[in-house]
């Protein structure tokens, strides 16, 4: 028995093309996620190709991104912008709901989940001022 990728449990291209649509919906929608909104363009049409490129190759599917543009080097790309716990949060906001509606295996949504915490983690770039309770 082969292993499945993520790729192939979450349905392939068109799972991940609604997980991107979701996300960036969400993000666009809520007003909790001004934040983040307002670090992307006024169009979303690019941030949602270049988050499908890369989540296919991620989740094990064609690597669409490392052909078009490169190695990811996801900390320094997004080095430009100011990312700390209220972005990264904000952006695994937009991520949980997207998942929780895209995704019906539950294991497989854990999993990812799991995964996505991870990549956002390491995005940050603030240093975090940590206050007295």
């Amino acid at each position: 028995m082969t292993l499945q990728s993520h790729y192939e449990r979450i349905g392939g291209e068109p799972k991940v093309r609604q997980l991107v649509d979701r996300f960036y919906d969400h993000m666009d929608e809520l007003p909790e996620t001004y934040g983040i909104r307002k670090l992307h363009a006024e169009d979303l049409t690019g941030s949602r190709q270049k988050l499908y490129d890369f989540l296919t190759g991620w989740l094990g599917g064609p690597q669409l991104y490392v052909e078009k543009h490169g190695h990811p080097m996801l900390r320094r790309r997004h080095i430009s912008f100011p990312i700390g716990n209220a972005e990264r949060d904000q952006w695994m906001h937009c991520m949980r709901l997207a998942l929780d509606e895209v995704v019906e295996d539950a294991k497989l949504r854990a999993e990812l989940h799991q995964a996505f915490v991870k990549v956002a983690d390491h995005m940050r770039n603030q240093a975090q001022h940590s206050h007295p309770h």
